[in-house]
């Protein structure tokens, strides 16, 4: 599955990893597992990671970006990983590159690169790297173990998902080899202090229902200013408040910012992508997200999602 990529690889001395912006632990985990799954096959090559901030995951070891020039770009392969369109590519400068990959996990929206290896079926964009790893017997060094494992459990909601499988847990396995300090990780994922717990109480008093039962939070930008936290821990961090609530089978959390609204959507039943792409994101059946330009817009998309909801 992976033989052009690997060609590729093999061709270029240099090979610049990029990502989505505002990084989840998927996108993080399998940008610095691919890195050091090739730093440990190809010491000769020079492997680079490129990107906005980590933000919460920083945790993450060698979670800071490299300082990359442009005329690196000029001789060297680019991957961008678990990215499905490419307005939401972080780091404009892949487009420069000699040569271009993907891959990626999500539905398909376009396609970004000549070469690009998109399997819509895997939980994770970091199983698919793991996947790799396996067929192209790659040494397996314990950062690389880590951090891909880490973004698939953050990806699978800790292997909770529809689309975790069989496939899942072999890939896991595999990771597992390199003795992964588990309590580390999800300490680090999911440990709650006093004021996280208040947070989260917080939005959820502020839950709203549609008709249809969708169920949503709006943040303004007013409000965002007035905590202490950052715009991933509102946006990302508290959608599923809403997750588990009997009756409520769409949800949907809108977040203002400077640069829009950021939309999160998320489903138990119903196909929401095709609502994400409708206002510019994209994402997952049941998993997907946008940005949109206001309040406005932000309330069409909830119409559309209380009209799905709606249906048998």
């Amino acid at each position: 599955m992976f033989e052009q990529i690997m060609a590729q690889i093999a061709a270029h001395d240099t090979i610049i990893i990029h990502r989505h912006k505002n990084p989840d632990g998927d996108a993080l985990g399998s940008q610095l597992g691919l890195k050091h799954l090739l730093k440990a096959a190809f010491p000769e090559k020079q492997v680079l990671c490129v990107g906005d901030d980590a933000g919460r995951f920083a945790f993450m070891e060698d979670s800071v970006m490299d300082q990359v020039e442009d005329d690196t770009y000029q001789n060297a392969l680019a991957i961008v990983l678990d990215t499905s369109a490419s307005h939401l590519i972080s780091d404009e400068r892949y487009k420069t590159a000699h040569a271009l990959c993907r891959i990626d996990h999500h539905l398909f929206c376009e396609q970004i690169a000549p070469i690009e290896v998109v399997d819509s079926t895997a939980e994770s964009c970091c199983a698919l790297v793991t996947a790799l790893a396996m067929e192209q017997n790659l040494p397996l060094s314990p950062i690389a173990a880590r951090s891909l494992y880490t973004g698939m459990v953050t990806d699978s909601g800790r292997f909770r998902y529809d689309a975790t499988t069989h496939k899942t847990f072999e890939r896991a396995a595999f990771l597992m080899q390199q003795s992964i300090d588990l309590n580390a990780i999800y300490q680090n994922l999911y440990a709650t202090d006093y004021e996280q717990a208040r947070l989260r109480a917080q939005f959820i008093l502020k839950i709203q229902f549609t008709e249809n039962n969708v169920g949503y939070i709006y943040t303004t930008k007013e409000e965002l200013a007035a905590l202490p936290v950052s715009t991933f821990t509102v946006s990302r961090g508290m959608v599923n408040t809403m997750a588990d609530l009997k009756g409520v089978q769409i949800w949907v959390n809108f977040t203002e910012t400077d640069e829009g609204v950021l939309c999160e959507l998320r489903s138990s039943r119903h196909n929401i992508n095709p609502i994400a792409v409708k206002y510019g994101g994209g994402g997952h059946m049941k998993a997907s997200g946008a940005c949109v330009k206001s309040r406005e817009e932000a309330m069409q998309m909830l119409s559309d999602l209380n009209e799905l909801a709606g249906e048998e």
